[in-house]
């Protein structure tokens, strides 16, 4: 008895060592540079909002915290990578397309809503109805009108299928009761190439990646998807003020980490997360390109996770949309 008294006692001396390594990150995260993945190429809506939060996140944790792209599958390639890391140091830009549409309509290589834990909330922005100016149209009503006059002649650019710009433009159709024709891109910037030029004649993309364009004046906005009015765009009516008022979408973003990310690193990276977003630079770079800051406690963003996975799921359905 007393010999197995010893040896448990030994063996848990010999582990105690172990249960302290195993706490260690939780307590001194990040130990080394942080990766934060974003699923789109640069120069987007989600690489913008990482690159705002990065640049002021990695001196709060005193480690830099390297942006990587990595676009492809509807922005799940990166969430995949997330989810399936095991370092400790890596996460995520989140964006709707990739944790609330991309489910319900890709085989996806992870479960989105037991692989992953939304940690940070950062924000949102609207998608904005934008044609080319060959487009004679100058209101949502004059657009449905010459949609109406020749059916599937008007092309809708997006920057794939199962993005906001396509679902929004499926609202848009059912809506309005038109037909008008998708043509998917490999990323908003190539889409837009073709819209500037002509080419398509209409998108409902995000509105950090057509911001400029329209204060060029090089594309021509007739609505936004929002609830209300952007700052950014005064000028421009809701949908709903169009008479679509179930036309309501936008892009949301936040940071997720694996699973087993331990709490109190996931504690940690919220706070310093919402600290960044506070700051007045961060609000000014993000503010400029039509973003709304909304940080929200943790169980919030994983309510708003759920909630929004639920409504694009009913969205998908009763559009009948599907990956061509």
């Amino acid at each position: 008895m007393l010999r197995r008294t010893l040896l448990a006692g030994a063996a848990l001396c010999s582990l105690l060592p172990r249960l302290g390594q195993a706490q260690a990150p939780a307590a001194d995260w990040p130990t080394r540079p942080v990766r934060l993945l974003v699923g789109s190429a640069p120069g987007g809506g989600t690489d913008a909002m990482a690159r705002a939060v990065a640049d002021r996140l990695g001196p709060l944790l005193k480690q830099p915290v390297i942006v990587e792209n990595r676009p492809g599958v509807s922005n799940t390639l990166a969430v995949d990578m997330t989810a399936k890391a095991t370092d400790g140091h890596t996460m995520v830009m989140g964006v709707v397309t990739a944790h609330a549409i991309a489910p319900h309509l890709l085989k996806l290589g992870y479960d989105n809503n037991r692989d992953l834990v939304p940690v940070a909330f950062v924000g949102s922005v609207p998608n904005v109805l934008v044609v080319s100016n060959s487009v004679p149209a100058k209101t949502v009503q004059e657009l449905v009108a010459l949609a109406r006059k020749e059916p599937g002649r008007i092309n809708y650019a997006s920057s794939g299928t199962g993005s906001t710009q396509h679902i929004a433009a499926e609202m848009f159709k059912d809506a309005a009761g038109i037909q008008i024709t998708h043509v998917p891109y490999k990323g908003s910037a190539t889409a837009l190439v073709d819209l500037v030029s002509g080419q398509v004649q209409m998108s409902f993309d995000t509105m950090p990646s057509v911001l400029g364009q329209i204060k060029s004046g090089k594309l021509r906005p007739l609505a936004v998807t929002s609830a209300q009015r952007n700052p950014q765009l005064p000028q421009v009516p809701t949908m709903a003020e169009a008479g679509l008022p179930a036309v309501e979408i936008g892009a949301w973003y936040g940071i997720y980490m694996p699973a087993t990310t331990p709490k109190a690193v996931q504690q940690k990276v919220h706070d310093e997360v919402n600290k960044v977003i506070a700051m007045p630079e961060t609000k000014t770079r993000l503010e400029a390109v039509g973003a709304e800051l909304r940080p929200m406690p943790q169980a919030d963003f994983e309510a708003f996770h759920m909630a929004e996975y639920q409504r694009f799921g009913e969205i998908i359905r009763k559009n009948h949309i599907k990956i061509d």
